[in-house]
């Protein structure tokens, strides 16, 4: 499995609601708010071999609500 991460900066008092359809949607392990510059933390597994950039475009782009995404790669877990 590749782990990554998304930040996502959400449109003004959609944080929730994005949050929410993220969470209906079942695509990622845990999300979380947070403060500063983005709204919400995600984060996603696939299995091997899958393409994080047409997941990231098919699946969690077309959530409304969010302004942009910062995806964050993981290499190993310590």
């Amino acid at each position: 499995m590749q782990c990554f991460f998304i930040q996502f900066k959400c449109d003004l008092g959609q944080a929730y609601k994005v949050a929410a359809a993220l969470a209906e949607l079942e695509i990622a392990s845990e999300i979380y708010s947070t403060s500063g510059e983005y709204d919400l933390l995600a984060k996603f597994y696939l299995d091997e071999g899958v393409d994080i950039g047409h997941f990231v475009n098919e699946k969690v782009h077309p959530v409304p609500g969010i302004e942009r995404t910062l995806t964050i790669q993981t290499f190993k877990a310590f």
